[in-house]
């Protein structure tokens, strides 16, 4: 856990310094789409070789009943995080509403392997220190690929960083269980994403544009709750009018005009999950 939080601090560094230096007339939110082809080359192979067959072994020998158990356990523990995000966010009814769910699952579940709170209808959120940093304002800043955890921005990167830093699986003593969680919570993350990649592999024709469109389009949907403000693109080119048009009023009647809405897929939700960007969770 700890040398992927040194990977992912590398990264970010070399992100840094590499955005500095690059230019080009590409998407302007991926100005270092050279060095995050190659990271997601890098990725997509590693997937390939190992996250994929160890994840449709998992599926296929585990009974979902036992894979349910470890999907809630380690949710269990994501409520922790999720909670204090709120509280960092202003959102105090939601943060308290995740440490009680935490409280129900873990005495009523045991440890988080049943979520009771669900079927009494207490709803799940997901925060993250990544959404908060968005939530106090600080832009996302250039789209970045991280190995192995895959899509992200700098802003998340730093966010990611947190949340493996304060992650208590990382904490436990002994180093053969500690590792059996860190590679049992990937491998049940992969599981529940055979099938999105499927559908990523189906659907794309360039799979790493794709997924960075709905990326983007969904970390900015949920630093907004769901409601994220439009945003203005550089001026286009105006529309010719007719010889004999009459001008337009001089008077700007407050319209909405340029505006940015990035290319994404309509499923989005299901097809970013194929790339692992979130098998951080805590």
């Amino acid at each position: 856990m700890r040398h992927t939080l040194l990977a992912v601090l590398a990264a970010l560094a070399a992100a840094l310094q590499a955005g500095c230096a690059t230019t080009g007339e590409g998407d302007p939110r991926d100005p270092l789409e050279p060095m995050n082809r190659a990271v997601y080359r890098f990725n997509d192979a590693v997937d390939e070789a190992v996250a994929k067959p160890v994840a449709t072994a998992y599926r296929d020998v585990v009974p979902a009943p036992v894979r349910g158990y470890v999907r809630n356990f380690f949710g269990n523990i994501a409520d922790v995080f999720i909670g204090a995000n709120n509280l960092l966010q202003g959102k105090v009814s939601d943060g308290l509403l995740d440490w009680f769910r935490v409280v129900v699952n873990t005495v009523m579940g045991p440890l988080g392997i049943n979520d009771w709170a669900s079927e009494m209808g207490i709803e799940k959120h997901n925060e993250d220190f990544g959404q908060t940093f968005g939530w106090w304002g600080a832009g996302p800043g250039p789209y970045l690929v991280l190995p192995i955890l895959g899509s992200s921005t700098v802003r998340d990167g730093v966010g990611t960083a947190l949340d493996m830093y304060t992650d208590p699986v990382g904490d436990v003593d002994s180093v053969r269980l500690r590792n059996s969680m860190v590679v049992t919570r990937l491998v049940g993350v992969r599981a529940d994403l055979l099938d999105a990649s499927r559908l990523l592999e189906e659907a794309a024709l360039d799979r790493y544009t794709f997924q960075r469109d709905a990326y983007l389009q969904r970390r900015r949907s949920l630093v907004h709750d769901g409601s994220p403000p439009r945003e203005r693109l550089e001026e286009e080119e105006p529309a010719r009018e007719p010889v004999n048009a009459p001008k337009p009023s001089s008077v700007y009647d407050g319209g909405d005009k340029n505006t940015y809405l990035p290319r994404v897929p309509a499923n989005y939700e299901a097809v970013l999950a194929a790339g692992a960007s979130h098998a951080k969770t805590p």
